[in-house]
């Protein structure tokens, strides 16, 4: 009689990561597609209010601040694949609600932020696991590839949601399109269900971690508060959000104030940001990234994230500008982000890295939920009135740069939040803790075994 768990007859290592990537991907191009369907639904709802835009992000962003502390606790004390599942059974659910309601007309914008808010409990669990997951999976010279891998998910659907979300906008509506969305999530599940992840062995920085969850969920903090070099290069990406949360949420009204409410302009930008993030991650995922001096990476793509991303597209004034922009902007975006997973990877312990992980999105991302909001009350009560009033000083003192024209306050905001990247880059690499992250803090290492292409 065969005693081996079924689990471990399961697939496993980088095959078994390509196979829960692949049910990814297609999940996140049928999300995409209803966040771009629902972005429209909701800006044209709003009379073209950027604030109501910003307003629901915010309604992501704070349940996902305030749940993600525990939720990466309960991801270094549970099965890490069933915290995956769940987090996509949340989500889910919340755009089958959304479904039903718009089927039955009486969906509003308040149902779309409370759907907001559980995608964004849902997105807690998410993250750490997968990233978690990588390291039990997969042997540490592979990060780099893997991270590159998980980049396209954030940026290869994209590129054709958009346009298939505008193709069957008119024919199957937006109840048709979530109706996809819902079948896609049970394929994301199904993958994980063909797929064995190991738990990881425990050590001496996880026996200090025990106690009970509110504990568990501040020794992710303390962990990263115990080293400075970590904690260093996380405000520094800090100040990078703030800096570009100036700007980041006011792409769709741009665009569509520029071009007249024209969705196809937008899908076409959005697509042409999806088109270069699936090409640096194509490069990423082939080449692995910096083995060593990983933060080089990392101020390569933040550089030209502030250059182009958002200096150069705020001075563009049609797509001839924001398309090739866009595509080279994005481009940067997986060698920053697949070399900053990799060095906090390699430098924390497997056994508490679904709380650390948790506790650095969390202070990343702390000034974000009021980011959106407070960058879409600047563009409709100050930098658009201002920039479309003649005698105003910004109209008078900025025209030249972006113009006089509906759209043209938020450019401006764009450019000056680019400049505002680039300083905090430039501090950022004069402070030696983070300069040396890579030298300071030592890897750890995953046990053989545990790193098998199949088990």
């Amino acid at each position: 009689m065969n005693n081996v768990p079924i689990e471990k007859h399961r697939l496993s290592g980088m095959f078994g990561f390509t196979l829960v990537w692949a049910g990814q991907i297609v999940s996140v191009l049928a999300s995409n597609m209803s966040g771009f369907a629902l972005t429209i639904w909701a800006f044209q709802k709003s009379g073209g209010s950027a604030t109501v835009l910003g307003i629901v992000e915010v309604c992501f962003l704070i349940p996902f601040l305030i749940v993600s502390p525990f939720a990466g606790a309960m991801v270094d004390r549970y099965n890490r694949k069933l915290m995956m599942m769940i987090s996509d059974l949340g989500a889910v659910l919340a755009t089958a609600a959304i479904l039903i309601l718009n089927a039955t007309d009486v969906l509003q914008i308040w149902h779309f932020c409370v759907a907001s808010a559980i995608y964004g409990i849902s997105g807690t669990f998410q993250w750490p696991a997968y990233m978690a997951a990588i390291t039990t999976m997969i042997p540490k010279e592979q990060y780099g590839r893997a991270n590159g891998m998980m980049s396209l998910i954030d940026s290869g659907p994209a590129i054709f949601s958009p346009m298939l979300a505008g193709m069957l906008l008119p024919i199957i509506g937006l109840t048709g399109i979530l109706t996809i969305d819902v079948i896609t999530f049970f394929l994301a599940i199904g993958a994980l269900l063909f797929v064995h992840i190991p738990q990881p062995q425990q050590t001496e920085e996880g026996k200090e971690g025990k106690g009970n969850l509110l504990q568990e969920a501040i020794y992710g903090f303390k962990y990263i508060f115990a080293r400075r070099s970590l904690l260093n290069l996380l405000l520094v990406i800090l100040c990078l959000n703030l800096t570009g949360g100036l700007a980041q949420s006011l792409t769709a009204p741009m665009i569509l104030t520029r071009t007249g409410n024209n969705s196809a302009a937008l899908g076409a930008v959005e697509s042409a940001f999806a088109i270069g993030g699936v090409a640096g991650g194509l490069i990423v995922s082939v080449w692995g990234g910096f083995k060593k001096k990983r933060l080089r990476g990392m101020l390569i793509g933040w550089g030209m994230s502030g250059l182009l991303g958002f200096i150069c597209f705020g001075l563009g004034r049609s797509l001839y500008a924001w398309i090739p922009v866009a595509a080279l902007a994005a481009m940067g975006f997986p060698l920053a982000q697949s070399a900053s997973n990799a060095i906090w990877q390699s430098k924390v312990a497997p056994d508490v890295q679904g709380r650390v992980f948790a506790a650095r999105r969390f202070i990343a991302w702390l000034i974000d939920p009021i980011m959106p909001v407070l960058a879409g009350a600047l563009a409709d009560y100050v930098t658009e009135p201002a920039m479309t009033t003649s005698t105003s000083f910004l109209s008078g003192t900025f025209s030249w740069l972006t113009g006089t024209e509906p759209g043209s306050g938020m450019a401006l905001q764009y450019v000056f939040a680019g400049i505002l990247y680039l300083i905090v880059i430039l501090v950022g690499l004069n402070i030696p803790s983070v300069r040396n992250v890579e030298t300071i803090l030592p890897d750890y290492e995953q046990p053989k075994e545990m790193l098998t292409e199949s088990e």
